[in-house]
């Protein structure tokens, strides 16, 4: 069902490393998700670093989440489409990809995440990252931006999170920033990972 738009995605990370799309899914899953991420009532303030190091920090981020799960019919559906993905990327590229992790992730009003990467210090776990976003009608005064760098800090995008907006990257190479929503704004994010082997 989505083979060219797999096909779009590992293109673009071979060439540029990282792609927006608009208007990326089914709408009727869209909005599903919409109403998912909206009812949604296990959301945690979100840490920072590795589980070894993993604690709270509100100057640096204030978002809320709530991991999804494949036996929940609706967000199973979506993990699908993130696993056909992870086929795709494995058979085209060789990544070596075997899990992918996704979470609900809530800005309240004034919530924010400062610049970062998306792979922790001292691991190479996090290979390719997504964004999908879940607002209607997000106007530029309504902020949350979604604002991507290149390795030497040059601002590469700013992405306004309308709903059915996907982003897709190398996780290791693109330093990124949530700025300060001005409303509630509600996403997906998720990670394709290669889990170490111990020896």
């Amino acid at each position: 069902m989505y083979t060219n738009l797999y096909s779009k995605i590992t293109d673009a990370l071979v060439e540029d490393g990282y792609i927006i799309i608009e208007n990326a899914l089914d709408p009727l899953l869209v909005q599903k998700l919409q109403e998912c991420s909206i009812k949604g009532e296990g959301y945690k303030n979100a840490g920072i670093s590795s589980k070894s190091d993993f604690h709270l920090d509100k100057q640096r981020r204030r978002d809320k989440t709530q991991w999804l799960h494949e036996d929940e019919k609706v967000q199973g559906q979506y993990l699908s489409f993130a696993q056909g993905l992870q086929d795709y990327l494995n058979h085209s590229l060789y990544l070596g990809l075997n899990d992918y992790e996704a979470h609900f992730a809530l800005y309240e009003e004034g919530d924010f995440y400062e610049k970062h990467l998306d792979s922790f210090k001292n691991s190479k776990n996090r290979i390719v990252t997504t964004v999908f976003y879940l607002n209607d009608e997000w106007k530029k005064e309504d902020g949350g931006e979604l604002i991507i760098y290149d390795e030497n800090g040059i601002l590469l995008s700013k992405v306004v999170p309308k709903s059915n907006t996907l982003v897709v990257f190398l996780s290791e190479k693109f330093p990124h920033e949530v700025l300060p929503a001005k409303r509630k704004r509600y996403s997906i994010a998720g990670w394709f990972r290669v889990d170490k082997k111990i020896i």
